[in-house]
């Protein structure tokens, strides 16, 4: 999935690489919706053709209200939902643990280690599944 592109009106913050990007604590609602929505969406998508292609037992993936359910049978649950009032997306990880991750420059990212959404999805569900996953 390229990178959003974010309103023209958001703030900027200058990072520490001089480059400017958007942060998410700056996004008006509607732009978090905007951005955060169609990210879930697609990866919705994305998911759940993988899941039925890779016939995963016990496999499925459900997306409602702002939450995406990604079931591994016995490998595991990812959970992917929105967080409105922190202008966030949250991961809970069957591998890893929890993120919260923060929109900066085009990308979910988490702001401790600066890892991005859909490559750690990507490498951890692949690898559960024994299968190369694409969300990009």
């Amino acid at each position: 999935m390229p990178a959003l592109r974010a309103p023209h009106h958001l703030k900027f913050k200058r990072g520490f690489s001089e480059d400017l990007r958007v942060v998410s604590s700056s996004l008006t609602e509607n732009d978090y919706h905007h951005v955060a929505d169609a990210t879930m969406e697609v990866m919705a998508e994305k998911l759940e053709a993988y899941v039925e292609e890779s016939d995963v037992d016990g496999g499925d993936v459900e997306y409602s209200q702002g939450v995406l359910t990604v079931k591994l049978g016995p490998k595991g649950t990812f959970v992917v939902n929105k967080q409105t009032p922190n202008r966030q997306i949250w991961l809970s990880s069957p591998v890893s643990g929890p993120f919260r991750f923060d929109y900066e420059g085009g990308r979910w990212r988490y702001s401790r280690d600066h890892r991005d959404l859909l490559l750690l999805l990507q490498e951890e569900i692949g690898g559960l599944v024994g299968r190369p996953l694409q969300l990009e």
